[in-house]
């Protein structure tokens, strides 16, 4: 796939379907890939911590996973075909992986969220084999995880531990497996869970889903704060370049 570097992140040219159609690939084929859905507050976060960057550097692939990315990549005179968010290519995962049987492990949330997560595939992908799962509080060195991740191989482990901890802890660790699909998610499991609502259809065509998720939760606030220093640092790199 062709990149396009954004504040020195680069990211993927590709859609929802083609990336999926990707990563479907790379199951089947039992390889291993690494996959950050990169929103301006990601960006931002790796701009600022070089120590964060080098992580969300190894991996396979970065996708726009924000409107901000997508029109920061016009302001510099690129294209990326479309956002693809990360809890949509979640979600076309999921029910690829239930079409052809596929295992998968759950990490992250809280005990309460998880088990919410769990009941839901089950019931909406029950020919998903559940290789294992494990809450988001966790002791960093505990082998626990990883262990049961080598043991049981799954094709898809989806980790939902926020940044930076869901990128640095797949940076840190993939080496040890064999093959995976591994890819960072944020809140989605609260959102499949139910405890959290996405922006309706509605607001999404809009590219208003991150004011959406601002009204219903004001706390995000501050983390929105990484939306104006997305945009001052593109309007430096397109002066620059």
């Amino acid at each position: 796939m062709d990149r396009i570097n954004i504040v020195n992140i680069p990211f993927v040219k590709t859609t929802l379907d083609d990336m999926a159609k990707t990563l479907v690939l790379h199951a089947q084929r039992q390889e291993k890939a690494f996959v950050v859905t990169a929103n301006p507050e990601i960006v931002m976060k790796a701009d600022q911590d070089p120590k964060y960057k080098e992580a969300v550097l190894t991996a396979d692939y970065i996708t726009a996973d924000g409107i901000g990315i997508v029109k920061g990549a016009q302001l510099l005179g690129e294209n990326l075909p479309e956002r693809v968010a990360g809890f949509d290519l979640f979600m076309r995962l999921l029910a690829t992986a239930n079409e052809m049987e596929q295992s998968v492990y759950f990490l992250g949330a809280s005990d309460d969220v998880l088990q919410k997560t769990l009941a839901v595939v089950e019931t909406e992908f029950p020919n998903i084999r559940i290789a294992g799962s494990h809450h988001g509080f966790f002791d960093w060195e505990d082998s626990q995880i990883p262990d049961e991740i080598k043991r049981e191989k799954p094709d898809y482990v989806f980790v939902a531990l926020g940044l930076p901890r869901q990128e640095q802890w797949i940076a840190s660790h993939i080496d040890q497996f064999d093959h995976g699909v591994f890819m960072g998610i944020g809140g989605s499991f609260d959102v499949l869970a139910g405890e959290v609502k996405r922006a309706p259809a509605f607001w999404q065509k809009l590219n208003l889903e991150w004011f959406y998720r601002l009204a219903m939760q004001p706390s995000r606030v501050k983390r929105m704060g990484a939306l104006p220093q997305f945009g001052l640092r593109v309007l430096r790199e397109r002066m620059k370049r």
